[in-house]
């Protein structure tokens, strides 16, 4: 059953963090995936999402503004040195009205826009200050992989934890096999109330985040809640160089099948 947005008038803005210069993959929003850089594939994936007010890219180079220029897309250019995506959000949501905020990482290509309202929709409806979303692990690669983020919650659906391991562990089986309906994906976007956005951003780093390289955790160390609700509406992630033949043969697959079934 869809959820009454209707009747909660929030509006919400979604904020593309895209800097150019990635430790591991220097220029990674403008790598060439079927003739679009990837940050025209993420901005028109949630430009035409139902249940979004306004998107933009927040950058802090020149050859991404006029990248995003070029294909008609909203850009902000913002060149100070914030920690993370999240504090960089903060600053637009700083200079601007709007009361929600999501953080949709420049890397995360949804392949479908209603990925963003099973967020959005159901975060609307409650009264959680900050709100992501999981997916089921089905790889046991991905599971072991510190580059895939996981994450475990309560029985309410709030975070416990994230971590770049295979949580949670099941000591008993020596395979480290990944186990349908526990373990779970954490996907690479947020969304925050204006008031959460600006009382996370003025916390100093965690102990948790400096460790794990995961600037989520700094919400859960200060006993913000963060509820998780799941999706089963697929993504690809670009980590490295490496992750591209595999993302984009998947891109390439998902656009025809998504072809054959227009009338």
């Amino acid at each position: 059953m869809p959820w009454d947005r209707a009747e909660v008038k929030r509006s919400v803005t979604v904020v593309i963090p895209a800097r150019y210069g990635s430790s591991r993959f220097p220029g990674k929003p403008l790598i060439d995936l079927m003739g679009k850089p990837m940050i025209q594939h993420v901005y028109e994936q949630a430009k035409a999402c139902r249940v979004v007010d306004d998107v933009l890219v927040a950058t802090d180079d020149d050859r991404i503004k006029r990248a995003v220029e070029g294909f008609g897309g909203q850009v902000l250019m913002m060149t100070e040195p914030y920690r993370t995506g999240t504090d960089r959000v903060a600053a637009v949501a700083k200079s601007r009205g709007g009361d929600c905020y999501i953080d949709l990482q420049g890397d995360e290509i949804l392949l479908h826009p209603d990925l963003i309202t099973d967020l959005v929709e159901p975060f609307l409806a409650s009264d959680a200050p900050m709100g992501t979303l999981k997916r089921r692990i089905d790889s046991d690669q991905d599971l072991q992989n510190a580059g895939v983020v996981k994450v475990t919650t309560d029985r309410e659906g709030n975070a416990l934890y994230f971590s770049r391991a295979p949580i949670p562990l099941v000591r008993d089986d020596p395979k480290r096999s990944a186990v349908p309906g526990l373990h779970f994906i954490h996907l690479g976007l947020y969304i925050y109330t204006r008031e959460t956005l600006a009382s996370l951003t003025a916390l100093p780093t965690g102990i948790l985040e400096d460790a794990e390289k995961l600037e989520q955790l700094r919400a859960l160390e200060n006993g913000i809640r963060i509820r998780v609700w799941e999706t089963s509406q697929m993504s690809l992630r670009i980590d490295s160089p490496e992750d591209v033949p595999v993302a984009l043969t998947q891109l390439r697959a998902h656009t025809s099948r998504a072809g054959s079934t227009q009338p």
